[in-house]
């Protein structure tokens, strides 16, 4: 298990690098890449799962899987990683950004904007074709937006937010 989950690791960060050097090449940006790009290839083998499962109309297992993947990705996977950041920062041979929890107005709207979308939808208990064209159109509005986002110069708009005299033009000091 733990040589599995050691190879798994190094698949990972060669598919991450593998990804990062295609949206360099396309000009995508970092935002729409993690957002939408990593999390469709990340998920491959739950989402297949899920769609094999669904179309033997076994949609409660389809849905828990579906369900459960995002809740462990939230609540476990993405802190544990804040926190090991945390631990290996004294280890790294050269300063690099830090992993926070500080996400943008624009990534908490998605999260809102998803969450209440399948609460609305699985409120009563049974889902239909119509419903499903439904959650994909809301993931394609929101790849859209992700796609189009501006950044700032640092590439990343929450990593250095800029001062308000330096927005209205005025430099904040020698060149």
């Amino acid at each position: 298990m733990l040589v599995a989950s050691a190879c798994i690791a190094v698949l990972a960060e060669l598919l991450v690098g593998t990804v990062e050097k295609m949206a360099h090449s396309l000009g995508w940006n970092r935002i729409f890449v993690g957002v939408i790009v990593l999390a469709i290839v990340g998920n491959a083998a739950e989402h297949s799962t899920a769609f094999l499962l669904a179309r033997r109309n076994d949609m409660d297992t389809a849905m828990t899987i579906t369900y459960q993947s995002s809740l462990q990705i939230a609540l476990f996977v993405t802190p544990i990683l804040v926190l090991l950041d945390l631990l290996l920062v004294s280890h790294r041979p050269a300063p690099t950004e830090r992993m926070n929890l500080i996400f943008s107005p624009m990534e908490v709207a998605a999260v809102l904007l998803t969450v209440g979308s399948v609460v609305i939808i699985g409120m009563n208990g049974e889902t239909n074709w119509f419903e499903g064209v439904l959650l994909l159109a809301v993931y394609a509005i929101l790849a859209i937006t992700f796609f189009y986002i501006p950044l700032s110069r640092n590439e990343g708009y929450d990593s250095h937010r800029e001062l308000p005299h330096a927005i209205a033009g005025e430099r904040a000091g020698p060149p």
